[in-house]
């Protein structure tokens, strides 16, 4: 049985692929650049807003002035939007109850700055008590780097056997494996099972009843 559940949140707890484009699309605009299909976000995000802002932007726009602006026009807009269409999966709410009331702890460790992060979690989860809740902050890498998971694992300690990291992508069970903690892939996210496979996901899943599955065995 694990005691721990960290969560990525994009793609795989909330939603926000529409909220997340329309950000960068206005980002582009503003700035004068051509704006994406909104087809198109999935396969930019999942490294960070700076990585999605340097993948909107075209090649000869690249440099880290121009991006460091873009940044804060879309910072200033996402703050304001992040919630206009971002959505829970359908089953997520169920998990996170079920989870917390057998006694599972439960985190979110997301690439996406710290302060949007706690805004989103809060408005969507009010009821849930969260053992972590960390986003990317100034001088700390971003994931796949296992420094997030460890900064979990600091504020919630918990050994290594009893967690299990969840997310949507490459990056995430990258992420778990340089943690040298378990992980499940979901497929309901913003990337494919082939990535997740690719990536050595221990589980895959396609529907939220199954981490609470995977989480309780033995239990």
């Amino acid at each position: 049985m694990k005691s721990l559940i960290i969560f990525d949140l994009d793609g795989t707890l909330l939603n926000t692929i529409t909220d997340l484009g329309d950000a960068a699309n206005h980002t582009m605009a503003a700035m004068g650049y051509p704006q994406h299909s909104p087809m198109s976000y999935p396969s930019m995000v999942g490294n960070g807003v700076a990585k999605l802002i340097e993948r909107a932007l075209p090649d000869s726009a690249r440099s880290p002035e121009i991006i460091e602006k873009a940044l804060e026009i879309f910072r200033a807009y996402y703050d304001e939007h992040l919630a206009d269409s971002t959505v829970p999966y359908p089953g997520i709410p169920e998990l996170l109850d079920e989870l917390t009331s057998r006694g599972v702890r439960v985190a979110v460790a997301s690439n996406k700055y710290e302060s949007a992060v706690r805004r989103i979690v809060k408005h969507f989860f009010p009821s849930i008590e969260w053992a972590a809740v960390c986003g990317n902050v100034e001088g700390v890498p971003v994931k796949p780097d296992p420094s997030i998971v460890f900064r979990v694992l600091t504020e919630s300690p918990t050994p290594k056997s009893e967690v299990l990291y969840v997310g949507d992508s490459g990056v995430d069970m990258e992420t778990a494996r340089r943690a040298c903690v378990d992980s499940v892939g979901v497929t309901w996210g913003f990337r494919t099972a082939a990535e997740l496979r690719a990536h050595y996901a221990m589980y895959i899943v396609n529907s939220p009843s199954e981490i609470a599955d995977i989480a309780l065995a033995g239990e």
